[in-house]
């Protein structure tokens, strides 16, 4: 069977990218993948801008033949951008560091408690599994690129525009001086 893009026929399921109910009648993207536990193969359900995010290279598989997804162009542009920057679908969303205790993934330095951090999963064996953290200064050069907040904005439903915009001064800070991430 195919991926596939399609409106969710009940509220059952839920989104593989964000843990969220996708809500009945919302188009959904469906990855197909062999069962681990039996014979066939299985489905795992995405929210559409979700599967952009997380699972760039089969969502632009199906995207190609789909149609009535709202935005198109920017999911396809997002996609693409997943694809060029490899780290990009490892970002999970953003949060300040409760303990002071992690460790930054990319600069190594102690991420200081308080500090905004990203958090990271990486995708394996069908799933996505915890990868620890990094400074959300540090997101520039870890992710390649400074075009994160789409996804932040995405995966961290609890942030609010003025913590939005607090990240993304931090990632201009970082691209304007370089060098050891402030406060870690």
């Amino acid at each position: 069977m195919p991926h596939l893009i399609e409106p969710a026929t009940t509220a059952r399921s839920k989104c593989r990218g964000c843990g969220e109910r996708i809500d009945a009648g919302v188009l959904r993207f469906g990855e197909s993948l062999p069962n681990p536990f039996a014979e066939g193969e299985t489905t795992h359900w995405f929210h559409v801008d979700c599967a952009a995010f997380k699972r760039p290279e089969p969502f632009l598989l199906t995207i190609e033949t789909a149609t009535g997804v709202v935005d198109a162009e920017r999911l396809i542009a997002e996609a693409k951008r997943g694809l060029e920057h490899r780290r990009l679908p490892r970002l999970n969303g953003a949060e300040r560091d409760p303990s002071g205790r992690a460790q930054c993934r990319s600069c190594r330095a102690s991420i200081a408690k308080g500090a905004w951090r990203i958090t990271l999963v990486i995708y394996e064996d069908d799933r996505f599994s915890p990868a620890g953290f990094i400074h959300a200064a540090c997101a520039r050069e870890y992710f390649e690129t400074a075009e994160v907040v789409p996804r932040l904005r995405r995966f961290s439903s609890g942030l609010s525009e003025a913590d939005l915009d607090e990240i993304g001064a931090e990632l201009q800070r970082s691209a304007d001086e370089p060098g050891p991430p402030q406060g870690g």
